[in-house]
C-alpha cells in the first residue's frame, strides 16, 4: 500500500474527530440508537480507508462522503425543538405529519446517496475506463445507490425494532426516504456524466 497523502490525511482527521465526538455525546444523552448507525459508519469508513490505493479516490469525492457522515452524525445529534435535527422541516411545501416535505432528513438522503452514486461511478469507471461516458455507467451507479439506500432503510427498520422510541418514522418516512434517495443519485449522475462526458467513448448497452 502506497503513501497516505496530505488530503487523505486531512480528511481521515476531520472523520475521526467528528466521529468521536458525536459518538461521546450519543452515550452521555443516552442516543443508543445511533450508535449503532456509528457502527455502521465506522465499517464503511474501514472500507473506504482500506481500498483507497486501488481505487484512488479523489479528494472532492472523500470529503464530499465525510461531509455526509457530519451532516449524518449532526441529524442524530443536534437537539432542535425538543427533538432532533433530523426531525426539523426547512421549507413547508407539504406539511401534513409524515407526509412532510421539506425536511433537513429528506435533504441528507438526497445529498448522501447521491454522493453513493458518485462514488459508484468512480469505482466501476476507475476499474474500467472503457465505460465512461456509456449508459452503462450511468445506471449501474445509480441503481447501486438506490440498493443501499434500501440496505440503509433495513438498518433504520433494525435499529426501530433493538433501541425504543426511535425517530426513523413510519411506511411514509421509509418511502419518502427511497424517493429522496432516488432523486439525488439521478441528479448526481447526470452531474456526474455531463462533467466527465468522454466524446469517443462507445454506447454501451
Amino acid at each position: 500500500m502506497g503513501p497516505v497523502t496530505r488530503a487523505e490525511k486531512q480528511v481521515g482527521l476531520f472523520t475521526a474527530l467528528y466521529v468521536i465526538g458525536f459518538t461521546l455525546w450519543f452515550f452521555a444523552i443516552g442516543n443508543f440508537e445511533f450508535v449503532i448507525y456509528v457502527v455502521t459508519m465506522l465499517i464503511l469508513i474501514g472500507l473506504v480507508a482500506t481500498s483507497l490505493r486501488k481505487v484512488e479516490y479523489p479528494p472532492k469525492l472523500l470529503w464530499a462522503l465525510t461531509l455526509w457522515g457530519l451532516l449524518h452524525m449532526a441529524g442524530g445529534g443536534v437537539p432542535v425543538n425538543g427533538s432532533v435535527l433530523y426531525t426539523l422541516e426547512l421549507i413547508p411545501f407539504v406539511s401534513d405529519g409524515e407526509m412532510t416535505i421539506l425536511k433537513y432528513d429528506q435533504v441528507v438522503h438526497f445529498y448522501g446517496f447521491g454522493t453513493t452514486a458518485w462514488l459508484l461511478w468512480h469505482i466501476m469507471t476507475h476499474t474500467f475506463p472503457v465505460l465512461k461516458g456509456t449508459k452503462t455507467a450511468f445506471a449501474l451507479p445509480a441503481l447501486g445507490a438506490m440498493g443501499l439506500g434500501a440496505v440503509n432503510e433495513i438498518i433504520e427498520f433494525s435499529a426501530v425494532l433493538m433501541v425504543p422510541d426511535t425517530n426513523v418514522g413510519g411506511y411514509i418516512n421509509t418511502a419518502l426516504d427511497l424517493v429522496f434517495n432516488a432523486a439525488g443519485a439521478l441528479c448526481a449522475m447526470v452531474l456526474v456524466t455531463r462533467i466527465n462526458r468522454n466524446p469517443d467513448a462507445k454506447k454501451a448497452p
